[in-house]
């Protein structure tokens, strides 16, 4: 798969200069920080020094304070609260962080997760049921919600109230519920639009502590799962988000919760645990949960409350783990191969797979490896569940697929989710329809060269500036993702001091050194065989 370089436009000389007098790093560093919008002593400090004292006021968002008191008027008339969530990673942690805080309020609550299968993504009727039938007068839905208008006025019609605490893009009309608690509507001055769904769950759970007097510090225990959503929901790592997620490392490499614990011992993690073990260790294991079986082990290895309890959830979520990667792995194959013998497929600027037989659970896997590895194009796997067309989307960079999939909407019953990532169900009628729309829609608006994957270079650098003291410093750039990339550069005149050699299956070690520069470097790579 050939990609492109994309070298990024180097910071203005006379901001790098400043910043390099202000704070004492190197230019290569100051270069960095100002590409990121860094320029000032207090902004760097800010930066490097992430403070939970500058988190915003709760109360900022739209319909907080009428979600307050739904609650503690909930509270007052022993009403029982319903902590509703999607089965992912975002919803399992969302769930697990309001239902024991609210558990510690002395609430009486319980949680729900649907399942994938019979109910599918967000509100459901069996879950508005489930909740009318076991006596609660409210839901607190978090990571979901912001479309389900029909769920919604069921529930009303049954005597329950909603709250909705959710990330995902809402239409020009929101659903009757009490209160609506999301940065993205269109009239909510909330400054950082960002937060994951866990983040909102984690703004109500911060008013009312505001509401009941508590100190802030009180909270800090919940800022592991929050960190844990904003990483493997692939959320920007900005602003708010990067406050929450540096605190949220700090809160599991010192005081891990028992979950958490029994992941690290079960995997045999020795070292700071990073944002990309959050995404490649702790997300895929707990998202496993709702892939093949159900997204409430998940909640119960989240708020698992001793180290017995924590070492039987994680066991299974283990185990969940290693049938998804069998089975995501065998569908990936069948889709490469549908593709390869195709000429009309490989022609397409989309890539769209319908086959009945396969796994809900993994398709959204799927899209992403056809993405990575094979076919970098907007990709939607497709399957057939309750007897109608699910499937999952991804994105290529820079590309809204969410807006390309809104003009084909007619012919779906449902979708939902953001730029890069989204759910979709259809009748099976329709299904011809949308791959020939779908195709048409992205072709026209598509430009040639977001169809090649891209390759971010940050600044060049020469080998007289690598030292310990700059890498050191490029550490504590960190929490790296989106928004704040590990900085890549590139060298050039680089030979190498002796013959490469190949290391494993698929690594090559040389060393390697700059014309009239006297550091070398001993550098071992990945390489992807067959691809350029």
């Amino acid at each position: 798969m050939q990609k492109r370089w994309n070298v990024k436009e180097q910071a203005p000389e006379e901001k790098v200069r400043k910043l390099v007098e202000v704070i004492r790093v190197n230019p290569v560093i100051a270069n960095l920080l100002v590409q990121r919008g860094i320029e000032t002593y207090d902004q760097a400090k800010e930066f490097f020094r992430p403070d939970l004292k500058s988190l915003h006021d709760p109360y900022q968002m739209k319909d907080m304070d009428k979600a307050v008191k739904r609650i503690t008027d909930g509270a007052l008339n022993r009403e029982k609260i319903l902590v509703y969530g999607d089965y992912d990673v975002d919803g399992t942690s969302s769930v697990a962080l309001v239902y024991t805080f609210l558990k510690f309020l002395g609430l009486n609550c319980g949680y729900y997760i649907p399942d994938r299968y019979a109910e599918g993504y967000g509100i459901s009727f069996k879950g508005v049921d489930y909740a009318a039938e076991n006596g609660y007068k409210l839901i607190v839905a978090l990571d979901c919600g912001i479309k389900s208008h029909d769920k919604v006025t069921y529930a009303k019609e049954k005597g329950i109230d909603f709250i909705i605490c959710d990330h995902h893009k809402p239409d020009k009309t929101l659903p009757d519920a009490v209160a609506i608690l999301n940065p993205k509507r269109e009239d909510c001055e909330y400054p950082y639009k960002e937060l994951p769904g866990c983040g909102i769950g984690f703004k109500l759970v911060q008013a009312l502590a505001i509401h009941f007097d508590m100190p802030f510090d009180m909270l800090e225990q919940y800022l592991d799962l929050v960190g844990l959503s904003i990483a493997s929901d692939i959320v920007p790592i900005t602003g708010e988000n990067r406050t929450l997620t540096f605190h949220g490392l700090k809160r599991i490499n010192s005081a891990p919760r028992a979950g958490f614990k029994a992941i690290i011992d079960l995997v045999q993690l020795q070292k700071q645990i990073t944002v990309n073990d959050l995404v490649f260790v702790f997300g895929p294991r707990i998202n496993s949960a709702g892939r093949i079986e159900t997204g409430k082990n998940a909640v119960e290895l989240l708020i698992a409350d001793n180290p017995e309890k924590a070492k039987f959830s994680s066991d299974s979520v283990n185990k969940t783990n290693f049938e998804r990667r069998d089975v995501d792995s065998m569908i990936t194959q069948e889709a490469v191969a549908m593709i390869a013998g195709d000429e009309k497929l490989k022609k397409k600027k989309t890539t769209v797979l319908y086959n009945p037989e396969w796994h809900k659970g993994v398709i959204g896997i799927v899209a992403s490896r056809l993405i990575e590895k094979h076919y970098y194009r907007p990709t939607i796997i497709l399957t057939l569940s309750n007897g109608k067309i699910t499937g999952s989307a991804r994105s290529v960079r820079d590309f809204d697929l969410y807006e390309a999939i809104d003009a084909c909407s007619h012919l779906l019953e449902q979708f939902g989710g953001h730029k890069y990532a989204a759910g979709l169900t259809m009748k099976e009628e329709n299904l011809q329809a949308f791959i020939e729309l779908f195709e048409k829609v992205v072709s026209d608006s598509i430009p040639e060269e977001l169809l090649r994957p891209v390759v971010e270079i940050d600044a060049p650098i020469a080998f007289s500036s690598i030292n310990e003291s700059m890498y050191n410093i490029l550490k504590q750039l960190a929490p790296f993702g989106p928004g704040n990339m590990a900085p890549v550069f590139y060298s050039e005149n680089v030979i190498t001091k002796r013959e490469p050699q190949v290391v494993g299956s698929n690594h090559l070690r040389m060393t390697v050194a700059q014309a009239d520069n006297p550091n070398v470097f001993l550098m071992l790579l990945v390489l992807i065989w067959g691809n350029t």
